[in-house]
C-alpha cells in the first residue's frame, strides 16, 4: 500500500510525474475501439504499451476497455487511479518507469456480464483481445475440441447471466449479430498453439453446443476473423517492492504498477476486417502467419521456461535467475534447444533456434526480474503440450530421439509428487492436480509404475507420446535419476 500521505496516481497527479515517466497520450481523450478480457499483469505491460505507443505515433481512436473476468481487485485498483498504472522496464542496467495511458474503462465481468456482453456488441469496438490463460479456453489439450465444465456448459445452454469467457464471447458476438453490427477481430495473445485458430474453434463449437440457429450463426462465420498472434515479456507478479520501486520513480503511489523486463515482442497475423492501431509502429510485426514464431516461442522460450522452473523448484531455487546458477543447468538448456527443439520444426525465414535459446537464457538470468520458479510451474498439465510434449512427438515421428525433452517431462513428474529434493513441500496448482495425484498414487511404488499411470492421462499425453515405448524408456530413467539422486547429481551426470 501507499505510504502514509503520499498522494495516489490519478489524472490530478500527472503533472507531479517527471516528464519521461508521463503517458504519450493524454489519458482519457482516447474513444474506446479494443475490448480486451484477463486484465493481468502480462497485457498491462504488452499488449497496452505496443498499442498506446501505435496510437501516439499514428493515432486512431484504440483506446483499450480492460475487462478482469473474476476477480474485481484490478478494477477497483485501477478505477482509483483513473486507469492509470505504470511498467517499470528493469535489467541489471538500471530501470526506467512510465505511466501507460492506453485503457479507455474497466469492467467486472462477474458483477456485471450484461456491460460485458453490451461493449461486444458495441459497433465502436472492432477488437477484442484475449490475455485468459490456456485453462479458461476449456479446449481439450490433445483433441483441441471443446470440453465445457459445468458452468461453461450452463452459459451456453441457458439464458443465465454468463460468468466464462466462452459464454461472454458467444453472448457479446450474438447481440451483436442481431443489432448487424460491423465485423470484428478476436485475437488471442495466449500461449496456445495456432491460438487464433483454436479460438476459432472455441466460438464456432459453443455456437454450435448452444443451438444458435441461423442467420446469427452465419452472422459469426462471416463477421468475425480470429487472427493468430505469438506474444512475448517476461512480466512476473508485482510484490510490494514493485509497488516501491514504483513510487519511488514516479512521486506518488501506484497500487496497479507491474514490471517487466526491457525485451518484448508481438507478431500478428493481419486480418482485422473493423480495423487496427497501427502496431508495427511500435515495433510489433505483421505476417500473414504466425505458426512459425509461435512454434519458435512456445518450444525454445516456455519449454526451456518450464524446464528451468522444475528443475529449479525441485532443487530448492526461488526465482529462474537463481535456478540458471545451478551447476550445469545452462548447459542442459542449451543441448534441449539445440538436439531437441531445433530439430523439431521450421523457424521462421532467417531465425536461429539456437540463437534465440542464447537470447533466451541471457533474458532469463536477469537478475533484476524475480519470476518465480513456482509460478512458471502453475498448471503444469494445461502447459505441457505445446511447451514440450509436441516437440517430442515432432521428433518422434521424424524418427529422432527427444532425450533432453524427455528430461523435462520427468522432472514435471518429480515435482507433482509434491516434495523437493530436501524434502520441502512443492505445491501442486493444477486444474488436473486431482487427477494426476490419483495416478502418482496409483503408480508410486516405482518410477515406471508412476510413468505408465500418469501417461494414462489422455488430458495431457496424446497417444503417439504416451504408447511410445523409448519416450517411456526415457523418462523413466530421468526420473529414477531425480528420485535417487536429486537434481544436482542427476544434471552432473547428464549426457
Amino acid at each position: 500500500m501507499a505510504m502514509t500521505g503520499t498522494a495516489r496516481l490519478g489524472l490530478g497527479t500527472l503533472r507531479r510525474l517527471p516528464t519521461e515517466s508521463r503517458p504519450l497520450i493524454r489519458p482519457g481523450s482516447v474513444p474506446a475501439g479494443i475490448v480486451h478480457l484477463g486484465l493481468g499483469a502480462f497485457h498491462r505491460a504488452h499488449q497496452a504499451v505496443y498499442t498506446e505507443e501505435a496510437m501516439a505515433r499514428a493515432g486512431g481512436d484504440w483506446g483499450i476497455v480492460g475487462v478482469a473476468p473474476r476477480n474485481p481487485d484490478v478494477v477497483t485498483t485501477l478505477a482509483a487511479q483513473d486507469n492509470l498504472f505504470s511498467v517499470t522496464t528493469t535489467s541489471a542496467q538500471g530501470c526506467h518507469t512510465r505511466v501507460i495511458g492506453a485503457l479507455a474503462g474497466t469492467r467486472h465481468a462477474a458483477g456485471d456480464p450484461a456491460a460485458v456482453v453490451a461493449l461486444l456488441a458495441d459497433p465502436a469496438i472492432r477488437v477484442v483481445t484475449l490475455t485468459v490463460t490456456e485453462k479458461a479456453y476449456q479446449l481439450d489439450p490433445v483433441t483441441g475440441r471443446l470440453r465445457p465444465d459445468p458452468e461453461v456448459a450452463a452459459d451456453l445452454r441457458t439464458d443465465r447471466a454468463p460468468v466464462t469467457v466462452p459464454g461472454l464471447l458467444l453472448r457479446g458476438l450474438l447481440a451483436r449479430a442481431a443489432a448487424q453490427g460491423p465485423p470484428l477481430a478476436l485475437v488471442s495473445c495466449d500461449n496456445l498453439p495456432a491460438n487464433g485458430r483454436r479460438l476459432r474453434g472455441l466460438v464456432e463449437q459453443s455456437v454450435a453446443y448452444a443451438g444458435v440457429p441461423e442467420p446469427l450463426a452465419g452472422w459469426v462465420r462471416e463477421h468475425v476473423s480470429f487472427p493468430g498472434t505469438m506474444v512475448d515479456r517476461i512480466v512476473p507478479a508485482s510484490t510490494a517492492q514493485t509497488l516501491a520501486d514504483a513510487e519511488r520513480a514516479l512521486g506518488v503511489a501506484d497500487l496497479a504498477a507491474v514490471v517487466a523486463e526491457p525485451y518484448r515482442q508481438w507478431v500478428i497475423e493481419d486480418d482485422f476486417p473493423g480495423g487496427r492501431p497501427a502496431w508495427e509502429r511500435a515495433g510489433a510485426v505483421l505476417t500473414a502467419d504466425a505458426g512459425s514464431w509461435e512454434r519458435l516461442k512456445l518450444r525454445a522460450l516456455n519449454g526451456v521456461h518450464s524446464a528451468a522452473a522444475y528443475l529449479g523448484a525441485l532443487a530448492g531455487r526461488e526465482t529462474i535467475a537463481d535456478a540458471l546458477t545451478l551447476p550445469h543447468l545452462t548447459t542442459v538448456l542449451r543441448q534441449l534447444v539445440a538436439e531437441d527443439v531445433a530439430a523439431s520444426f521450421d523457424p521462421p525465414e532467417g531465425v536461429s533456434v539456437v540463437a534465440y535459446g542464447e537470447e533466451v537464457l541471457t533474458r532469463f538470468a536477469n537478475p533484476a526480474i524475480h519470476h518465480r520458479t513456482l509460478q512458471v510451474a502453475l498448471d503444469g498439465s494445461q502447459k505441457l503440450p505445446q511447451r514440450i510434449l509436441h516437440t517430442i512427438a515432432d521428433l518422434r515421428a521424424a524418427g529422432r530421439s527427444a532425450h533432453w525433452a524427455t528430461l523435462v517431462v520427468a522432472a514435471w513428474l518429480r515435482f507433482a509428487q509434491g516434495h523437493a529434493d530436501d524434502g520441502s513441500p512443492l505445491p501442486l496448482a493444477d486444474p488436473l492436480a486431482e487427477e494426476i495425484r490419483a495416478a502418482l498414487a496409483a503408480g508410486a511404488k516405482t518410477p515406471a509404475g508412476a510413468v505408465d499411470a500418469v501417461f494414462a492421462l489422455r488430458e495431457v499425453f496424446p497417444a503417439e507420446v504416451s504408447e511410445d515405448d523409448d519416450v517411456r524408456a526415457e523418462v523413466t530413467g530421468w526420473l529414477t535419476a531425480l528420485q535417487r539422486h536429486g537434481v544436482a547429481a542427476t544434471l552432473a551426470g547428464a549426457r
